[in-house]
């Protein structure tokens, strides 16, 4: 990736209700601004909550997103995060015939854990950062994964 186009995460505050979230992604796309990661989740005892936004781009067109991300009626903040602790998450079910301790050994190196196990299926979970995942990802491959589902990003300021 270029100096011009970068990995961003932006974090958008908006008040919690109808259509807010279709509203920023029309903003997005009708600008034609790629979102990589989209995750969002209510702020705990609030009527807030937080998009953490994964996209690509120069320095300019982040302001320029962000510019128009305040417009926006519901949206009370929005912040580029510089200094940030980043985790996704990663589920994968794996057939009960492999190496379940080579996996759990595998899965407590990217903290996870197998999370349940069925006649013919087990599920392990991992926690980490975005780069640590996708490495996971390429290792478990060799134990024959079933499925794979892996989360948005998800980030906070230091």
């Amino acid at each position: 990736m270029t100096e011009e186009n970068q990995r961003r995460v932006v974090s958008v505050i908006v008040i919690n209700e109808a259509s807010v979230l279709s509203r920023i992604t029309d903003l997005f796309s009708g600008r034609g601004y790629n979102i990589t990661s989209l995750t969002v989740a209510p702020i705990p005892e609030s009527k807030y909550s937080r998009l953490t936004i994964v996209t690509a781009g120069s320095v300019r067109v982040i302001e320029q997103i962000t510019k128009q991300l305040h417009k926006l009626i519901p949206v009370l903040r929005v912040y580029e995060h510089e200094d940030m602790v980043e985790k996704e998450m990663a589920m994968i079910k794996l057939p009960i015939t492999e190496n379940l301790s080579d996996i759990n050994t595998l899965c407590e190196a990217y903290n996870g854990k197998i999370v349940n196990a069925g006649e013919s299926t087990i599920i392990a979970m991992v926690a980490d950062e975005p780069k640590r995942i996708d490495n996971f990802l390429n290792a478990i491959k060799r134990y024959n994964p079933k499925e794979i589902v892996r989360s948005g990003a998800v980030a906070l300021e230091r």
